[in-house]
């Protein structure tokens, strides 16, 4: 019996799945990088602590890159033969145990053990969420449907950088320091949502019992229309996919990015701090707010015109090499308001980059390469996480400024923005040739 896909609303479709998969993830996404970028916060206090110095704290903090870098596409793969639901749930509860035990460290090599231990058990969560978001939408619903979800990088900072600081100024019971209550309270729901996902989650389409068989059969058809069109711009072998030029070009990318984005938050809050010494650690928490707000706008504004407008490049690289002026500006001035301004503006532009990157190899990647494909763009791209924050410590301590961490930073972003801007453009079009696939082939829909 034939159906036609005139019955299948494809808009509602495309709303049941958000509704259904982006708000759980989006809570998973903002404690993921909660439990990642809180150590920013805590070295208001904890640095002090422990003795810890500039060039160290930036070592400490980059390290989790470094096992993340070796860990990521193993894990990826282990997701691509266990399934999502499992491995995501696994990689939630071993992370926030950690986290947890984080706060009860002495030393700061104990911290940079922990930091380790962090990276191994979180590795393959990020690129996990995207290969998992590549299984359930369609090509040109991409931009818009990974901005939802990244916003929980910058909704994170807008809720960890208050309650972390409100966490330490308050809670100093049984003997602990507030930085400590800050990671033993923060690594519980990581605990808890592990064990949600279990139960929440659904692997694949053919298993949602959220649509109907209508719904299933039009959404399955269109994912098997786009992944025959990128098996045939790419190899099928998982592991050939290691040798993919145009997967090195994105993985550069994305490290450039991440330099300057990690560079500049997990400093934002020492920042502030040396700007406006009078401030409480609360204060610092809520100014540090500001520049996200406007990043979470930024994000979603951007990707959605690259939707509307059907294009990748511009859209990706040119908000990250317009942030490098706010990163050159932030070395012309001492003033808190103005600081706080060029901080904004930068957070915007990388923000408006990273809503829409994951649409580049999200084009050309088949299911059977993206496991290892965005792994691999993830985990290069990662050790950004080191090379930003190391950086930034080692030339403050060397130079006594901030000024040249700030000229590197803007070099990585400017970086990242060229090269974006540089991919030839019949390398993603892939978005507007599945649509046309997609209405040509898509008339009639068997159903069960």
């Amino acid at each position: 019996m034939l159906e036609k896909e005139a019955s299948v609303n494809e808009t509602l479709v495309i709303q049941k799945l958000r509704l259904r998969l982006i708000p759980f993830l989006f809570i998973l996404y903002v404690i993921s990088m909660m439990d990642r970028v809180n150590i920013s916060f805590a070295a208001l206090e904890m640095n002090q602590a422990l003795n810890i110095s500039s060039t160290t704290f930036g070592l400490i903090a980059g390290v989790f890159f470094i096992a993340y870098f070796f860990f990521e596409i193993p894990s990826n793969v282990m997701m691509h033969k266990v399934g999502c639901r499992l491995w995501i749930a696994r990689i939630l509860m071993t992370w926030g145990i950690i986290t947890v035990a984080t706060g009860f460290i002495h030393t700061a090599t104990q911290l940079g053990i922990m930091r380790i231990l962090l990276g191994i058990a979180e590795a393959g969560f990020y690129p996990g969420m995207i290969l998992y978001l590549t299984l359930w939408f369609p090509a040109k619903y991409m931009g818009k449907t990974l901005a939802f979800f990244m916003t929980g990088m910058a909704l994170n900072n807008i809720v960890t950088a208050p309650l972390s600081t409100w966490i330490m100024d308050n809670f100093q019971l049984w003997g602990l320091e507030g930085w400590r209550w800050l990671f033993i309270i923060e690594g519980i729901p990581a605990i808890i949502c592990g064990i949600a996902t279990l139960f929440y989650l659904v692997d694949r389409p053919e298993q949602a019992k959220f649509l109907s068989v209508a719904e299933k059969n039009w959404l399955i058809n269109q994912l098997r229309i786009e992944r025959e069109a990128k098996e045939r711009k790419t190899n099928p072998s998982m592991w050939e996919i290691l040798k993919n030029g145009r997967v090195w070009h994105l993985s550069i990318i994305w490290f450039g990015y991440v330099c300057a984005m990690y560079g500049l938050s997990m400093w934002m809050p020492q920042l502030i701090k040396s700007l406006g010494q009078s401030l409480s650690n609360t204060s610092v928490g809520l100014i540090s707010t500001i520049p996200y707000f406007i990043g979470v706008i930024s994000m979603i504004v951007v990707a959605r015109h690259s939707d509307k407008m059907m294009e990748r490049r511009y859209h990706i690289g040119l908000p990250i090499a317009i942030s490098a002026a706010g990163l050159f500006a932030l070395t012309m001035t001492h003033d808190i308001v103005w600081s706080l301004f060029w901080i904004t503006f930068t957070t915007a532009g990388i923000y408006g980059f990273a809503g829409s990157f994951w649409t580049l190899p999200s084009s050309f990647l088949s299911e059977a390469t993206a496991a290892v494909g965005i792994a691999l763009i993830n985990s290069v791209g990662n050790l950004g996480g080191f090379v930003g924050p190391y950086a930034v410590g080692y030339l403050k301590d060397v130079t006594g400024s901030i000024n040249y961490s700030m000229y590197v930073l803007a070099g990585f972003a400017i970086l990242a923005g060229v090269l974006t801007i540089l991919i030839p453009k019949k390398l993603i079009k892939i978005d507007a040739t599945t649509k046309n696939q997609s209405e040509q082939t898509a008339v009639e829909l068997p159903t069960t």
